[in-house]
């Protein structure tokens, strides 16, 4: 278990940002995941397509840490399902 990172997220299509607390050992579909479990199946419906973050403009590989990623505190990040044919 890592150390708790609470984050500013925001799931595409959604019109509230979220305080929402991670794991800095989290990878991406992890935090994809507790971002999404506040919003999916409440204000937006399920998809079945997988999920990513994007971090300073950018998306983060599945496979980097919040640490990694250089997410700390409060910084922002976004979630959203992947484009068609996308991975």
């Amino acid at each position: 278990m890592g150390n708790p990172v609470p984050i500013n997220a925001m799931f595409d299509g959604d019109f509230v940002t979220q305080l929402v607390l991670v794991e800095d050992t989290d990878t991406m579909p992890q935090v994809a995941e507790k971002v999404a479990y506040h919003v999916v199946g409440r204000r937006l419906p399920p998809r079945d397509a997988p999920m990513h973050v994007r971090y300073e403009g950018q998306r983060v590989p599945d496979d980097r840490t919040v640490t990694s990623a250089g997410i700390g505190p409060l910084h922002n990040v976004y979630v959203g399902y992947d484009a068609k044919g996308q991975s």
